[in-house]
């Protein structure tokens, strides 16, 4: 069972085969990141505009790098939602063209679901990846943390979750970014925040964890707020300052401190819902997914308070790519469920899990 997956749901256009839900034949990115980090995010119109460049080149590579003809591919999955809108476009109506030409199976996959997935895959022959060496186990906890995304799932089995609680305003990746552009760091926020944060003091300062109602959910805009406070307050400017203009006031050292204080609240908001939600539910794996289940003091935290192994995949892996796409399609398939209508699939950029 070979899939080819298919990911254009923000500014990376990914294509990937995998095969039997588990081992990597290729996994492609062409990113248009440094065109906005220009802008300081991701600007939708140019993200959309790359996506028509590198669509088919990267589809075509996957094929190549996995050494696959069309005759080997089962099926196709690709990204339908959540995303934006143009981006979501350009992958789905590639992907209806190929599977009505090619005549394949379509699997319509969920973006946020798809990052989990990425932890199923165990073996490959290409350079470069550390993989899991077994896949997770069921019942399985699921903390998915990226720029658009951060949800807690509860996994009885495949296609059987409960979303268990969610951010209720930004997701923490996005927080990454927003912190990270009020003390001048460049975009993205993430790494060049746990960067600062190296040479920084993370007990430096103290910021505030919300206190949520819903017992699992999660909110990151009172911290964010916190912190735009505490830049003001240490470059010595009232609130009405424009927030633009205070990272020149600020040192290398108060940013780093920032950062890192930061970084410490903003992790520990979600690895003390994950630790509880371990108590309650005692699941046989945790596995964490999404772009940030690459920062390495999430991974300490979680590590230290949990007392169970915890399935991390490769970085490569955690970011958009079209190989958690291809995983999850492969299970849809093996699973025999409907296929998607090549000549209706419509994107849902709102899809929640």
């Amino acid at each position: 069972m070979k899939i080819l997956g298919i990911e254009t749901s923000c500014d990376e256009t990914a294509a990937a085969v995998v095969e039997d839900g588990h081992r990597l034949l290729s996994s492609t990115v062409a990113s248009s990141m440094d065109l906005h980090a220009l802008y300081g995010g991701v600007v939708p119109e140019i993200a959309a505009r790359s996506h028509i460049e590198y669509i088919i080149p990267m589809i075509r590579q996957a094929l190549s790098e996995a050494q696959e003809e069309w005759a080997d591919i089962d099926a196709i999955a690709v990204t339908y939602g959540a995303g934006l809108g143009g981006s979501l476009l350009i992958g789905v109506l590639a992907a209806r063209t190929l599977a009505i030409v090619k005549r394949k199976p379509l699997y319509a996959v969920n973006h946020v679901e798809g990052h989990v997935y990425a932890n199923f895959l165990t073996d490959t022959a290409l350079p470069g990846y550390t993989l899991p060496d077994s896949q997770p186990r069921f019942p399985l906890l699921a903390l998915i943390v990226s720029g658009g995304h951060s949800q807690l799932v509860l996994f009885r089995d495949h296609f059987d979750y409960t979303l268990l609680g969610q951010t209720q305003d930004d997701a923490i990746g996005e927080a990454f970014d927003k912190v990270a552009k009020i003390i001048g760091l460049p975009y993205p926020g993430g790494p060049s925040i746990s960067k600062a944060a190296i040479i920084g003091n993370d007990k430096k300062y103290s910021l505030p964890k919300a206190n949520m109602s819903g017992r699992y959910d999660f909110s990151f805009s009172g911290l964010k707020t916190a912190v735009l406070r505490l830049a003001q307050r240490e470059a010595g400017v009232g609130f009405e300052f424009p927030s633009r203009e205070l990272s020149a006031r600020l040192s290398d050292s108060v940013k780093a401190d920032i950062a890192a204080s930061f970084e410490r609240i903003a992790i520990q908001t979600v690895v003390d819902k994950t630790v509880m939600a371990y108590d309650e539910f005692s699941p046989a794996d945790v596995v964490i997914a999404g772009g940030v289940a690459a920062n390495s003091v999430l991974r300490e935290q979680l590590s230290s308070r949990l007392p169970c192994p915890i399935k991390y995949t490769d970085p490569k892996l955690c970011t958009d790519n079209g190989a958690m796409i291809a995983t999850l399609g492969c299970f849809k398939f093996g699973a025999r469920q409907e296929a998607a209508d090549a000549y209706t699939l419509n994107i849902a950029p709102d899809l929640s899990m």
